[in-house]
């Protein structure tokens, strides 16, 4: 029999990633910029946060504190998706350089980042397999609330999770809310719609992209974060991500630009990337084609919304291209 309560906690675990990094690339995409580069950034992130939880440990003999265990990797893993958001912005829209060029090249950047870093770590460790271990900081990152066992499926399905899971839904929750409520929100999708008029109505439009692209950064960030020290239990492995941060891309088409929806979505892409673990087959090629379903689903999505040819169905208008003022 299929095992739903064992299969949602885990479908669970494995979305977190993907609402972090697509709620992200909503925000900056509702600006008007497509980041590509969300996948490297989720790199950094996780790199960025490995190094500071390696310090931490490292300093202190593995006998870590809750609170330092908690904030230095968190504050080291914002840095450093600010930092990708920084560069990502000044070059396109500053230097209004291609956005599509921009992301891939920062996705490759970002991967051969972590790598870089993540093989000097495990060379100072002396580690014998190609991966480091952060066990006591995971242990924090990942420790749920203590009553979850004795409420059978019900503790299973809601309250067994670290605290990220729970900072994933409440980012995706405000930023919908904000996005749709609020007059920053309407600010920003004046920018990502016509920054011209936004321009003639008085919005900075450079200031909008910027705080966009890198909020959007630093919770995307937090994905890799998240995979690291709570679904990996602390170990990072170098190329260890997969195809995750390109699925948190094809989540913004699949929910129509919408982080709240993100949610739902998230745990369905999550329960279809792992769904082959769960179909008894001994074919491998039969596993490899289930591996395929969160793909097809956004592709059926996008070919359905294109047919709808809603407005709200549709990318922002000025997504993916540069504003030069003096066409104004």
């Amino acid at each position: 029999m299929f095992d739903l309560v064992g299969f949602i906690p885990r479908a669970v675990v494995q979305s977190i990633p993907l609402l972090l990094g697509c709620t992200g690339e909503t925000i900056s995409e509702k600006a008007g910029s497509l980041n590509l580069g969300i996948p490297g950034v989720m790199y950094v992130g996780a790199i960025s946060g490995v190094i500071g939880s390696f310090l931490y440990e490292q300093s202190c003999g593995g006998e870590v504190s809750t609170l330092p265990a908690i904030l230095i990797p968190l504050c080291c893993c914002l840095l450093g998706s600010l930092l990708m958001g920084l560069l990502f912005s000044f070059l396109t829209v500053t230097l209004r350089v291609n956005q599509n060029v921009t992301g891939l090249a920062m996705t490759t950047f970002g991967i051969g980042f972590g790598n870089f870093f993540g093989g000097s770590l495990i060379k100072l460790t002396g580690s014998e397999v190609p991966s480091i271990a952060l066990s006591a900081t995971s242990r924090v990152f990942s420790k749920s609330l203590p009553f979850a066992n004795d409420l059978g499926w019900f503790g299973k399905i809601f309250l067994s999770y670290g605290f990220l899971t729970y900072v994933a839904v409440i980012i995706a929750i405000i930023a919908g809310f904000v996005l749709k409520r609020t007059r920053t929100g309407l600010h920003l999708r004046a920018v990502g719609e016509n920054p011209a008029t936004a321009d003639a109505a008085g919005i900075p439009v450079n200031k909008y992209k910027y705080l966009s692209v890198c909020i959007g950064c630093m919770i995307a960030g937090l994905g890799g974060l998240y995979y690291v020290m709570d679904y990996a239990s602390g170990v990072w492995s170098n190329d260890a991500f997969g195809d995750r941060g390109w699925l948190a891309i094809a989540l913004v088409i699949f929910t129509i630009w919408r982080p709240n929806v993100a949610i739902f979505a998230s745990i369905l892409f999550g329960g279809l990337y792992i769904f082959y673990l769960f179909i008894p087959s001994s074919s491998m090629a039969t596993k490899e084609l289930y591996k395929m379903l969160p793909y097809v689903v956004t592709i059926i999505v996008l070919v359905l919304t294109s047919m709808r040819n809603k407005r709200e169905s549709q990318p922002p208008e000025a997504l993916g291209l540069p504003y030069f003022r003096e066409e104004r």
